[in-house]
């Protein structure tokens, strides 16, 4: 495969290989699926590039022609995709020297982007107006979501034996492959196994919700196959019959880790309760929070120490 690829093979086809090779069976799908995203975008955009002609310029080039279709973000993200094929190849003596060294990411103006969470009356307001019933429905799930930050597949995946009623704890230890065939998954990394508190009310409801379900088996299972959009569709009439921003089910994610920052909740704790690998993603995620809540401390120094003279 790989080893026979010559520096006059096409680059488009060199990449194919490359993920096959290296890639395949070692990351999950979604992931995979943004491999092959990129590698049809290559067919796209280089066609005729073969890998003696990827240099500074020509990979320049394909940065900016992809740049026109794609904000800075989502450019970078290719780039990044790129660049470990390329390393690869540059050690193979396929590519003479390095062609990403200061490459320049550029993108489209960004669109207007739709809040992706509620502020604290906001959520209230959702909760209050969910459809609670005495037995399990899907705005269980969505109060469930908004309570414990976890994602959508691992709410799915919840059983009754996931709850510990006596200590108040909520155990992530799997998800539902939701987008296909169904059944159970490995989390999302080793971090996203993990024991989430859980308030007294929410004990108290789910103690008499799922007290005569199967222990094992998906509490939220409520049809052979569920779709992210259904879930979405009832999370935004929710929201508009309640006069609030339209979010989405991954919104009440970053919701509840909003509202645990706001709180004054430390990253490492809330990069804990929401399963991330490290704390650099919880930074990088709520970065617009954090410096908000660093203006604040700026804001409460310069008055304790005004209050010294």
């Amino acid at each position: 495969m790989l080893s026979q690829i010559t520096s006059t093979d096409l680059f488009h086809r060199y990449y194919h290989l490359w993920i096959k090779v290296y890639k395949e069976g070692a990351v999950r799908k979604v992931t995979m699926d943004k491999y092959y995203m990129t590698y049809s975008w290559l067919v796209k955009l280089v066609p005729q590039l073969r890998l003696c002609e990827v240099n500074r310029v020509t990979y320049q080039q394909l940065l900016n022609d992809y740049a026109v279709y794609h904000e800075r973000q989502t450019t970078m993200d290719f780039h990044h995709q790129l660049k470990g094929a390329i390393m690869d190849a540059v050690d193979d003596g396929l590519i003479e020297r390095d062609p990403t060294r200061k490459a320049i990411i550029k993108g489209k103006t960004p669109t207007v982007k739709k809040k992706k969470y509620l502020n604290q009356f906001e959520l209230h307001t959702l909760l209050i107006n969910l459809n609670l019933q005495n037995k399990i429905n899907w705005d269980w799930l969505i109060m469930l979501i908004a309570k414990t930050g976890i994602r959508f597949s691992e709410a799915l995946a919840i059983t009754p034996k996931d709850f510990d009623f006596s200590h108040q704890m909520l155990s992530i230890s799997k998800t539902w492959d939701y987008k296909g065939s169904g059944g159970f998954l490995p989390t999302k990394n080793a971090s996203s196994v993990r024991k989430i508190q859980i308030d007294w009310q929410t004990v108290i409801q789910f103690a008499e919700l799922i007290k005569n379900l199967p222990s094992d088996k998906p509490i939220f299972l409520l049809k052979e196959k569920i779709y992210n959009s259904t879930i979405n569709d009832i999370l935004a009439r929710h929201c508009r019959k309640a006069n609030l921003p339209v979010i989405s089910v991954h919104g009440l994610r970053h919701t509840h880790a909003s509202l645990l920052l706001f709180a004054g909740v430390s990253i490492a704790s809330v990069a804990r309760r929401l399963g991330h690998a490290s704390m650099t993603t919880t930074q990088k995620t709520y970065l617009h929070i954090i410096q908000e809540l660093e203006n604040k401390d700026v804001d409460l120094v310069m008055r304790s120490i005004a209050g010294l003279s």
